[in-house]
């Protein structure tokens, strides 16, 4: 089988690069991916960049190449409930764009891309053997909806803005629904699942900068204790 792990930033693809040996690197289109085999997977790990377009055109560039079974995600992203606390892990079952406002465009709602759906659920096989083994495992999580923009949210403000239309949101992030607009696309199962760094609030640079390395690695090993554990089918 053959699994893409796609991450935005090197700081959350560390413990990945230090837990598994690299037995070649590939380029597609203008990333790099470190090609390697886990329990009798090929796996293709590679740094995305941050924001939406990074992330459509670097998995894109893989998926155009390579006959992926499987996409999991995973990093960072920011609280918007106040039940949502650093370090938590959430295991998105949808998302949406928070910054997509085309509801005078026609028949749309907010965060809707015209001719896309509303939002992009996560329902697949994959995801539900996940979860299954978060639970079996004790490692506490949540599931809800993410959304996804192209700025860095550091107030409350910004936090509530995106509330007024997305009030049972549980984080935001630059990403997410960007790999999963292009996994529909190619009718590749995505997993995803993001561990929270920061508030999205006054503090959320600091905060950020503090835990995201912490937060990937946790998010990380637990997808690499998955993969080296679970015969994926």
């Amino acid at each position: 089988m053959k699994i893409a792990i796609i991450v935005p930033m090197e700081e959350e693809a560390e413990f990945y690069k230090k837990h598994f040996k690299s037995e070649n690197k590939e380029v597609f289109g203008t990333t790099e991916f470190d090609h390697f085999s886990v329990n009798g997977n090929d796996i293709y790990l590679g740094l995305s960049g941050i924001g939406k377009v990074n992330a459509a055109m670097n998995l894109t560039s893989l998926l155009t190449k390579e006959d992926i079974d499987v996409i999991f995600m995973t990093g960072s992203a920011g609280s918007l409930q106040e039940d949502v606390k650093r370090k938590d892990l959430i295991l998105p079952n949808k998302f949406m764009y928070y910054d997509a406002h085309n509801t005078s465009a026609g028949n749309y709602v907010e965060g809707q891309i015209p001719q896309e759906p509303a939002g992009y659920t996560l329902d697949n096989s994959f995801r539900t053997k996940f979860a299954a083994y978060l639970k079996e495992h004790d490692i506490p999580f949540k599931e809800g909806l993410i959304v996804t923009g192209d700025s860095f949210i550091a107030s409350e403000a910004q936090k509530d803005e995106i509330k007024k239309n997305f009030s049972d949101a549980l984080g935001v992030e630059m990403e997410g629904a960007a790999f999963a607009q292009v996994a529909r696309h190619f009718n590749t199962p995505l997993v995803a699942i993001r561990a929270i760094s920061d508030n999205g609030d006054a503090n959320a640079d600091n905060d950020f900068d503090k835990f995201v390395k912490e937060v990937g690695a946790k998010a990380a090993s637990i997808i690499a204790s998955y993969l080296e554990e679970t015969v994926l089918d």
